[in-house]
């Protein structure tokens, strides 16, 4: 008898040892991914602690017998097997103690597999057991729930927990639902009785449930409360057309009295009617917005009340509070930095405020800077403004959400590429109006000659510097142009010394000098908006071929008038050298005249004036 139990001890030690060796290299299939050969290790240790045991549990057991039939005389052989029981007592704690051990270093790395039944986990499977890994074992034990499920007169009394060897077994009638290992308990951390007891009141607990829920009267009751949901979600939805109706109606009435469109100084940005329909489109939009919001609270109601379509009902729900609660604690975690750029902004709009009044103060000329003119005061203050808010936007832009995102600094890397390569001419342009600021080469108002184009400054920008010229059309000339072409300017000195207006006319050799100085003078003084003091003055600036060249020059203050004063100037001009009798030889007369005959108009010549002739010499 003792050698036919230590025969079959032996034999099922390599049995089970043996299934633990298959069970490594099928296990090596079924490993997740995410358990490295560490964690295979560790289990293999464990399950060959699991066969040490039951080997040494077989043994124990034949052991026993042995002791129990021995007879009372023998004490010399009962000690000994007494010792050896001893042994396998103190080895088989140590090897729990081990198996603990090990089960906590793999509990905090590994994840069970879930018994899922009718929505709900009852418990997860961490441990193989013979050929089955742990997720095939979860899986049979599902089909067996959802087998015994199905049959319509189960009894929670017929699941029973059948204690045998090395195993407790909950089984329903024929139907095996699982054996619970020592292994199992200790991953549970109670004991093998305890356990199977904790599972069979949950599995009874589930398939009560679900026959409960998937009776013929629940189903009628949740068909009742699904159309009721239906009902209140159509009522709210016809409520809600009614009254975004009857405010359509009203926008409708209200046209033209309370509303009148949207005015900006003189510009009419929305007249009534746009302004009504404007309010039309957004009151549908809100309009949409609850009725969506309505169905999509509906639908979750709808799929809760079926126990099929729980899940949907949570995913539903998910989708939408889910995203709600990230923005909320997005938007709580970003109050500090929030905060931050409040108090940043206010300090730097306050830094803005004093460069501001500076500014005011200086073009008023209550506060004067040596070397630093009035007219310089707003450029300066906006090129500072610009570098103060270039400023303030690098200080905050580490507290900007998304800084950090790859998607905001490529933007921020294209944004950047984007204007180096397409404002080169305009910073070119930038540039040149800063420069031509601070030369004060003309202001507005001036009346300015660059290039070819003469007239009044009416604009100056960084880009472009705008003229009005006599004939009031607009020259826009861009800032770079001004810088490479020379500027004259006829107003600057214009108030202070005055600006000379000067004209060269052509006389005779035969005509005295000093009576041409004095007719030139005498239209001078006679010319509207030329000043008597300084007084006139000629210049003889050539000898020519056929005649003297005299020139007049007079003070004015009035550089915009220069067209109208030159006009009658060369109206004075002709008026009193006509009446002198004396002829302007400008141009001079390339053609054979008639006779000698003057360029004279008759009106000022003598009534008996005749052309002398020609003397011809024989």
């Amino acid at each position: 008898m003792s050698l036919c139990k230590i025969l079959l001890c032996a034999f099922l030690n390599f049995f089970i040892l043996t299934a633990v060796g298959q069970d490594t290299v099928a296990g090596k299939k079924d490993q997740d991914t995410t358990h490295n050969k560490a964690i295979g290790a560790q289990f293999n240790r464990l399950q060959q602690l699991q066969a040490e045991h039951v080997a040494d549990s077989l043994k124990k057991e034949a052991l026993e017998i042995q002791l129990s039939m021995l007879k009372s005389t023998d004490n010399l052989k009962k000690s000994v097997l007494q010792r050896e029981l001893e042994e396998l007592k103190g080895q088989d704690s140590l090897r729990a103690a081990k198996q603990k051990r090990q089960v906590d270093s793999l509990r905090k790395i590994v994840k069970g597999y879930p018994v899922v039944f009718f929505n709900d986990t009852l418990f997860s499977v961490y441990n193989r057991q013979g050929s089955f890994s742990a997720r095939d074992r979860a899986t049979a034990i599902t089909q067996r729930l959802e087998k015994i499920s199905e049959e319509h007169f189960f009894s929670g009394d017929s699941l029973k927990v059948i204690e045998v060897e090395q195993t407790t077994d909950l089984q329903y009638g024929n139907i095996l639902i699982m054996s619970i290992a020592e292994i199992d308990a200790v991953w549970m951390e109670t004991q093998r009785a305890k356990l199977a007891g904790l599972y069979k009141e949950h599995i009874v607990k589930a398939i009560e449930n679900y026959q409960h829920e998937t009776s013929w009267q629940t189903l009628l009751k949740e068909a009742g409360l699904a159309l009721v949901v239906i009902i209140a979600a159509g009522l709210v939805i016809y409520a809600l057309q009614r009254i975004f109706n009857w405010s359509q109606q009203k926008f409708i009435a209200q046209k033209g009295k309370l509303i009148k469109g949207l005015r900006i100084k003189n510009y009419e940005l929305l007249t009534a009617d746009r302004a009504v329909n404007v309010l039309l489109i957004i009151d549908t939009l809100i309009k949409w917005f609850f009725i969506l919001i309505v169905v999509y609270l509906a639908l979750p109601i709808l799929f809760g009340i079926f126990p099929w379509t729980k899940d949907y009902s949570v995913k539903l729900l998910s989708y939408f509070i889910t995203p709600v609660k990230k923005i909320l604690i997005a938007l709580w975690d970003y109050i500090p930095n929030l905060i931050t750029i409040i108090v940043l902004v206010i300090v730097f709009r306050y830094i803005i405020r004093f460069l501001r009044f500076l500014k005011d103060e200086i073009e008023r000329g209550v506060l004067r800077i040596p070397g630093f003119y009035t007219d310089w005061a707003n450029p300066t203050f906006q090129i500072v403004r610009i570098l103060v808010l270039a400023f303030l936007l690098i200080v905050i832009f580490p507290y900007m959400p998304g800084s950090e995102s790859p998607v905001f600094k490529g933007v921020s890397v294209f944004v950047g590429v984007l204007f180096t390569f397409g404002s080169a001419g305009a910073l070119g342009n930038v540039v040149a109006g800063l420069v031509l600021t601070y030369m004060r080469a003309f202001k507005i108002g001036d009346r300015v000659k660059i290039g070819d184009a003469t007239g009044d400054i009416i604009e100056k920008s960084l880009l472009v510097t705008r003229i009005r010229t006599i004939k009031n059309e607009v020259i826009s000339i861009p800032n770079s142009m001004v810088m490479n072409n020379h500027t004259v300017n006829y107003t600057i000195e214009t108030a202070n010394k005055g600006l000379i207006v000067y004209k060269t006319v052509t006389v005779g050799y035969d005509v005295p000098w000093r009576k041409v100085h004095a007719l030139l003078i005498e239209a001078a003084k006679i010319t509207n908006m030329l000043e008597a003091e300084p007084e006139p003055f000629v210049l003889q600036t050539s000898f020519d071929d056929f005649s003297v060249a005299y020139q007049i020059n007079a003070y004015t203050k009035h550089a915009s008038k220069q067209a109208v004063i030159y006009s009658e100037l060369y109206q004075n001009l002709q008026d009193k050298f006509n009446e002198a009798g004396i002829e302007i030889l400008s141009p001079s007369y390339q053609a054979i005249r008639d006779g000698s005959a003057v360029t004279i108009p008759p009106e000022h010549l003598p009534k008996d004036y005749v052309p002398p002739g020609f003397k011809i010499n024989n």
